[in-house]
């Protein structure tokens, strides 16, 4: 029964009968370097980013991910600041629309380039997303 089950709402997905989120299958995690954070660090990060994705980015696919850099956080420790954190991590991801345009809110059938996650952290706890865009 519980294949049954399973199998039909897979196949709910499928059909688009309801929304399944962002897809995350295929992306490709781009090469980085950090003599801040470990990869584990950051592999950690980039899992939360997936799991956000496929939850809110309904109708779009992410293709590529990976670590903004290190010379690059100075400007971003305002969202760790204001979230009363200690740590903040910067990834940049290129993902494509279909022609719903996601929630509405984005560009049917285009590819968004630079698109920035910021996730923050205290005491090496897990990393949460705060923000994202251009």
């Amino acid at each position: 029964m519980k294949k049954l089950i399973s199998l039909f709402l897979m196949l709910i997905c499928i059909f688009g009968l309801v929304g399944c989120g962002g897809n995350v299958s295929n992306v490709e995690i781009i090469d980085y370097s950090s003599e801040i954070y470990t990869d584990a660090e950051i592999e950690s990060a980039i899992d939360v980013t997936l799991d956000y994705f496929k939850k809110e980015f309904e109708g779009c696919t992410l293709t590529e991910i990976t670590y903004l850099g290190d010379e690059e956080l100075s400007g971003y420790q305002e969202f760790a600041d204001r979230n009363d954190a200690e740590d903040v991590i910067v990834l940049v991801s290129t993902f494509d629309v279909d022609d719903s345009g996601g929630d509405g809110s984005l560009n049917p059938n285009s590819t968004y380039r630079n698109w920035k996650w910021i996730l923050v952290r205290t005491d090496g706890g897990k990393w949460v997303h705060v923000d994202h865009g251009y």
